[in-house]
């Protein structure tokens, strides 16, 4: 009676001890999945004096992470962070940037660049804020031809 006790406990250990074998190795290829997913763009665009910087990270999904650095030539520098989704050929993202240096002040607004020939034009559109939340007016239009920024692709340094 002790033996097919034996067997089977001994079956049951040799099929939990390979059902764990390959995790690491799941969890490494799913990452790899992961990474290749993620598409790193990063741009620059000049408007007389003033410049900007942007990179992002677009998932497959559409959904972008990155940052926008804006060097106004007599306002000073805004720096911050974007986070959005694209929809269609428009990235939509809220920008949440400092100004000032030794006591910066936090903002955060929406912004919308239109991708278009290789390139992010920046949008100009009327906000409104309610109840602290800054947004497009829905029904206003977001003007791409009025924007100062253009961006052009550049390579992407780390």
């Amino acid at each position: 009676m002790k033996k097919p006790a034996f067997y089977l406990a001994f079956a049951a250990m040799l099929l939990m001890f390979s059902c764990g074998q390959g995790t690491k190795d799941n969890k490494q290829a799913e990452q790899a999945r992961k990474d290749s997913l993620i598409k790193n763009s990063c741009f620059i665009a000049v408007d007389g004096k003033d410049t900007a910087n942007l990179k992002i990270k677009t998932l497959d999904n559409g959904k972008v992470t990155g940052a926008l650095v804006i060097n106004y030539l007599d306002k000073g520098k805004n720096d911050g962070l974007l986070e959005g989704k694209f929809s269609g050929d428009t990235l939509f993202a809220d920008y949440t940037f400092k100004i000032g240096k030794t006591n910066p002040t936090v903002y955060k607004n929406p912004l919308a660049f239109l991708k278009k020939d290789g390139k992010m034009i920046l949008g100009v559109g009327q906000i409104e804020t309610n109840l602290g939340k800054s947004y497009f007016v829905k029904g206003k239009p977001i003007s791409f031809e009025k924007g100062r920024f253009t961006f052009s692709p550049q390579d992407c340094k780390d």
